[in-house]
């Protein structure tokens, strides 16, 4: 069994029985391979779970905290290997993650979520409206999170337009122009959760626009909507009112986990795809969670071969929703994000793995 034989069906395939079998072997082979060629990890490992791990399920699986790579150097290649670095966005003064990738593991990154998009939007590039201004490429503070972000999604689309001008206005010039030129065929938008809502669902255009063929795709951002009481429905009602836009697609993802895109159902839930899967676990004893009883967010992925990052225990609370009975028809685990781990929390699960 090897990752990409989970690459090469049609995501969301695989049903829960299915791709846990699956998993479970390609898991306990990273486990295996990271615990022999990153110190760092084994050392993590042995301290939490002791020296002998033998995991007979996914939810035994070790892991380790999202901020480890925030405090270690954690890679399971040499230096001369290294392909590329990542940095996760961080304000002024918080330490940022750096993700160590080989020229494999950047493949890997690079066609699953080639996989995952192309299965909302379809195999051939649309034209791409972003909500956003090409002056992000300006600001490297707001490059490495939004700037990374649109040219991670630029493959999949053409003609890329820019909606917001060099001062991050709405230019309704440029939107109708785009509108226009594309008149009755399909487009993709993108944008970061509350650029969306305030530039697009908030802009006050003078005149009535239907994006009733587009497909938006969006992520980020919700902590700014939640402190103005915007949740996940609301957000989609009022762009369905306005714009008469129905195919909205919000993702759950992490520079930790590049590539391992949770992507909206039509449930409206985040749903793993087949390479990846997601354990909700009690912030107190990490025991597992049933479906509808919330904890933190446990991420695991077949991607990660030149870090030890397929295993991750996030600072985000969740729910598990249900298992192979999405409305869509997609198949495996999906879930809803509730909002990041209060302090007290992750004290107490730094707390564990620092003992």
């Amino acid at each position: 069994m090897k990752v990409d034989d989970l690459l090469n069906v049609p995501q969301f395939s695989l049903d829960q029985a299915e791709k846990d079998k699956a998993m479970l072997v390609l898991m306990k082979g990273l486990h295996e391979h990271h615990v022999a060629n990153s110190v760092a990890y084994k050392e993590i490992c042995t301290r939490v779970f002791g020296t002998k791990v033998d995991f007979k399920t996914l939810e035994d699986l070790p892991f380790i905290p999202v901020s480890a790579f925030k405090n270690h150097q954690l890679m399971s290649i040499n230096e001369g290997d290294i392909f590329k670095v990542l940095t996760s966005s961080g304000t002024t003064g918080q330490s940022v993650s750096r993700i160590y990738l080989d020229k494999d593991t950047a493949r890997l990154q690079s066609v699953a979520l080639s996989k995952i998009i192309s299965h909302v939007v379809g195999p051939q590039r649309l034209p791409m409206l972003v909500i956003d201004s090409k002056a992000v490429f300006e600001n490297k503070l707001s490059f490495s999170a939004r700037g990374a972000g649109i040219l991670g999604l630029a493959p999949f689309g053409k003609d890329h337009t820019y909606v917001l001008n060099e001062n991050f206005e709405p230019d309704e010039a440029v939107l109708k122009g785009f509108l226009e030129k594309y008149d009755g065929q399909r487009i993709f938008i993108f944008g970061f959760t509350f650029m969306v809502w305030q530039f697009l669902q908030k802009a006050n255009f003078d005149k009535k626009y239907d994006l009733s063929n587009a497909i938006l795709m969006h992520s980020g951002g919700w902590k700014k909507l939640i402190d103005r009481a915007v949740d996940n429905a609301t957000f989609r009602l009022k762009l369905k009112e306005k714009f008469n836009l129905e195919h909205i697609y919000n993702y759950y993802g992490m520079v930790e986990q590049v590539g391992s895109v949770f992507m909206e159902n039509q449930n409206g839930y985040l749903h793993a795809p087949n390479f990846a899967d997601v354990i909700i676990r009690n912030p107190v004893d990490f025991s597992v969670q049933p479906i509808g009883q919330p904890g933190l967010i446990q991420v695991i992925s077949a991607l990660p071969i030149s870090y030890p990052g397929h295993s991750l225990l996030t600072e985000d609370i969740g729910v598990l929703e249900g298992v192979d009975d999405s409305q869509g028809g997609w198949k495996g685990k999906y879930f809803r994000i509730l909002g990041r781990a209060k302090k007290a929390e992750l004290r107490g699960c730094s707390d564990t793995f620092n003992k």
